[in-house]
């Protein structure tokens, strides 16, 4: 009960305080941030114990790291790897150059002095990924710089762990150990790579073909929490397995019902980890070294925006993207947090200089938001056009079919012989792993559900084909894309007329009936089998198509009232068939064919 009570309190707090600041424009970390400051020991000390939660909340770290992985096909992140490791390495090695000296102010020596530097040079990706992804700038070229660095930091992680009985001295256990942590790690990496590839994409068919939607949720969790826990049991960081899995799974059918089932668990923890991170604050260590924290604070601050610019300017990034790229990586990383701890445990560090540094990070995670927003308004000055080739450019298709029964594949087929790229839709598990060898760009995934259209790039797309059998849903999927994406043009499959005047209701720009144009070219072949000219034969389908589009549209109004629609028929039907003898008056209608009497046929 104890535990249930907490767990409403915090979710009480975050709906009060966090649509608040979002409507001052403060944005919903710094609302995340405030929450746990009150609710943390140095303010009603509601929780007492915010190591607790802040280990719990990682996994929402962890759950980011995921799903970005699932945007990055191993290509993209095969080409990206000079930037990575370019960029990634300045701006460590940079920054941790000009923080040494904070160490030789709080009085360690020099080797730790270096230690500490490349702590603090270490930027929270959970901040800055989630600014990025609130103001849509991570594909931006100083999102795609900002995540090169992000990515590189968390692969430092990993040595940092290893040196750390180093730095104290006990030279013996690091050599012993550094070698078994290695090769630990690189055998779960490859371990990583090798689930990811051949057999997550095995699992997931089943499950997918089993059609419980509960558990296929449930089996993108432990895929997540799996790769973490082993990742965490090498000594690596969670969140680089979770990053690894994510790739892995990047080119698979899968890729937009994973994104879309762990997104809600993302938000939530990954909020609440914003929150523990809050409750961390020890209000009176700051306030009784308050010069302390705000100068590690300021010269943190200061000192990584300068060597990020820097980074940027070296990469010929374009003069606006340097000051947004610089504030929003600036800041110390929730690493910085495990660092110092581990440190403090391997007698590196004393318990005094720890919790400073601690306050300190917090504090900058804490103006992030401001100083992006600063960022910006600054690189609003500067107007540059010059392109920048990124990998983490926009490549949304710009038309997205649901359903890629037989309706919908004649409208992809004719899309593809163009060079028009699309993404499709389709709940069928088999009917994808078919179409998915012949190189379609198709995925499992139900396209009734607002979070998968939004996943496959919906808000990105310019058109959207219907192309479901069923009625109900082709209507469900209208009207969300209606409400929830009102750029996109609808073009939509009708079953019947009524189902074309229900999806007209809705507000679909363009609707087919499914059998319409192929039995007006069945009639055609008809009437030449009977004789006609293939002129007059066409002209009478012509004639016929116009007056039904025209009868469809006049009946729209009248679509609730079956006495109107059934007398309006027959007066049409009258009106069409005085229509064809006014038009072919005395003209024969067909070739004079032996065995075929010259009697002019009836007509429909």
């Amino acid at each position: 009960m104890h535990f249930l009570y907490e767990a409403a309190v915090l979710l009480g707090a975050a709906i009060i305080i966090v649509p608040l600041f979002q409507r001052l424009g403060l944005g919903s970390i710094l609302g995340y941030l405030t929450a746990g400051l009150l609710l943390g020991p140095s303010v009603t000390g509601f929780v007492a114990e915010p190591e607790t939660v802040l280990h719990f909340a990682e996994f929402g770290v962890v759950m980011l790291l995921f799903i970005i992985g699932l945007e990055l096909e191993p290509s993209r992140l095969w080409a990206m790897r000079k930037r990575l490791l370019g960029l990634g390495s300045l701006q460590l090695l940079g920054c941790a150059a000009l923080l040494m000296p904070l160490g030789l102010t709080l009085g360690l020596t020099i080797e730790v002095s270096v230690l500490l530097g490349l702590i603090l040079a270490l930027s929270s990706t959970a901040f800055a990924l989630q600014v990025l992804n609130e103001h849509h700038q991570l594909p931006s070229p100083h999102g795609q710089a900002a995540f090169a660095i992000l990515l590189f930091q968390d692969l430092a992680v990993i040595p940092l762990l290893a040196l750390l009985p180093l730095f104290a001295g006990d030279i013996a256990v690091t050599s012993e150990d550094s070698w078994l942590a290695a090769l630990r790690g690189v055998g779960c990496v490859v371990a990583a790579i090798v689930f990811g590839r051949l057999v997550f994409p095995r699992v997931l068919a089943i499950v997918a073909r089993s059609a419980v939607h509960e558990v296929f949720t449930a089996s993108a969790l432990f895929m997540v929490l799996g790769m973490a826990l082993v990742m965490e049991w090498a000594g690596l960081s969670m969140a680089l397995g979770a990053f690894l899995g994510g790739v892995m799974l990047a080119d698979t059918v899968y890729r937009h019902e994973l994104e879309a089932n762990i997104e809600p668990f993302k938000g939530l923890l990954l909020g609440l980890f914003f929150i523990a991170v809050g409750m961390s604050v020890d209000l009176s260590l700051v306030f009784d070294n308050l010069l302390w924290v705000l100068g590690i604070t300021f010269g943190l601050l200061l000192a990584k925006t300068a060597i990020i610019a820097g980074v940027g300017l070296a990469a010929r990034l374009p003069k606006p993207e340097l000051p947004r790229l610089a504030t929003v990586i600036s800041q110390g990383g929730e690493f910085a947090f495990v660092l110092l701890t581990a440190a403090v445990s391997a007698g590196v560090f004393d318990q005094r200089v720890a919790s400073l540094c601690i306050a300190a990070v917090t504090l900058s995670m804490a103006l992030t938001p401001f100083l992006y927003r600063a960022g910006e308004r600054f690189g609003a000055r500067f107007r540059e056009t010059r392109p920048y080739d990124g990998d983490f450019a926009d490549d949304s298709p710009p038309v997205l079919i649901a359903g890629l029964g037989r309706f919908g594949q004649m409208v992809a087929r004719m899309l593809k012989t163009q060079d028009i790229n699309f993404t499709a839709l389709d709940p069928n598990i088999r009917q994808v792993e078919f179409i998915r060898r012949f190189g379609s760009r198709i995925y499992y995934a139900d396209a009734t559900r607002l979070d998968l259209l939004r996943a496959a790039g919906a808000e990105q797309a310019r058109v959207l084909v219907i192309a479901v059998d069923d009625a109900e849903t082709a209507n469900t999927i209208a009207r969300l894309a209606k409400m929830h994406f009102p750029q996109l043009k609808i073009y939509a499959r009708a079953r019947n007329r009524h189902h074309a005047w229900q999806l007209l209701e809705i507000g679909v720009e363009a609707v087919v009936r499914e059998t319409f144009p192929a039995s007006l070219e069945m009639s055609a072949e008809v009437l030449k089998g009977l004789g006609y000219p293939s002129s007059n034969a066409m002209d009478a389908v012509r004639t016929f198509r116009d007056f039904d589009i025209q009868l469809f549209q006049d009946s729209y109004e009248h679509r609730h009232d079956e006495e109107t629609l059934v007398a309006n028929e027959k007066a049409a039907m009258a009106e069409l068939q005085s229509l064809f003898q006014k038009e072919l008056g005395g003209r024969p209608l067909r070739d004079e064919t032996p065995g075929v009497e010259r009697t002019e046929p009836e007509v429909p």
